[in-house]
């Protein structure tokens, strides 16, 4: 064993060490950054950046059911991605589904697909529902595949359908004014009924949400990460899990 690797196994257990079982998130999300970045530094095209972030998903997965994460929410492509090159997005999309079906393939984590599928090709739209029905009773790690997703978006989709549902039930528009309120909108959100994310993380060294989660991540905590996702290594998610253990979480007081 390389010096290097031995020292890195140390380092590995040493942040384990500082990590209580206690203070560890039940829900993480992730903003999978800097794809094309890692392509341009490695002299690599756009698409063999875009692999190569893919490619790194399923080790975080495990890392994740090592830490005890319940639920995992992993950002693929925003509705801002939608309006990318045809080229570049028939490629992109192409990975997607190639990678959620891979995912599902393994039969360890129970697939949950999040965004404005409408807005998707047909061809991926369906394999996410596939991916979605072929895992339903894993008993696995929840992983919402955030595809064709905006958090503006989701917040307009929670409130139109309130307003369909309540237009179906004769309810009138002044009485629902009157009852209105977050839970409301919370039961009509992509991800009704799973834990808020407690710890959000961002490769690239960028130092901003974009949208990610926008009503759910109210009381989220952050942690940017400089490394490109294709980079992203174990130490750096039990370095975030660290910082994540170490503050002292005021849900707003």
């Amino acid at each position: 064993m390389a010096l290097k690797d031995l020292l890195y196994g140390v380092y590995e257990r040493l942040l384990l060490r500082q990590i209580p079982e206690q203070g560890r998130p039940r829900h993480v999300g992730v903003i999978l950054d800097g794809n094309r970045r890692w392509a341009t530094v490695h002299g690599s095209s756009s698409d063999a950046g875009h692999r190569a972030g893919a490619a790194k998903i399923e080790e975080f997965l495990g890392w994740c059911e090592e830490a005890g994460v319940e639920v995992v929410t992993l950002w693929l492509l925003s509705t801002d991605n939608l309006t990318r090159p045809e080229a570049e997005l028939n490629q992109l999309q192409g990975i997607i589904d190639d990678t959620v079906t891979e995912l599902a393939s393994t039969g360890r984590w129970r697939i949950n697909p999040v965004g404005a599928l409408d807005l998707l090709p047909d061809p991926t739209a369906v394999r996410l529902k596939q991916a979605a029905e072929s895992t339903a009773e894993v008993n696995g790690i929840l992983v919402n595949v955030a595809v064709g997703y905006g958090g503006r978006r989701e917040v307009v989709d929670a409130v139109r359908s309130i307003l369909l549902q309540h237009a179906a039930e004769g309810t009138e528009l002044t009485e629902l004014a009157s009852v209105l309120d977050v839970e409301h909108i919370a039961e009509h959100l992509y991800t009704k009924g799973q834990p808020d994310p407690d710890l959000v993380i961002r490769t690239s060294g960028e130092q901003r949400l974009s949208g990610f989660l926008l009503w759910q991540s109210a009381h989220s905590e952050y942690y940017f990460c400089e490394a490109y996702w294709p980079d992203f290594r174990h130490v750096d998610f039990l370095r975030a899990l660290r910082a994540y253990a170490a503050r002292q979480r005021r849900f707003g007081n």
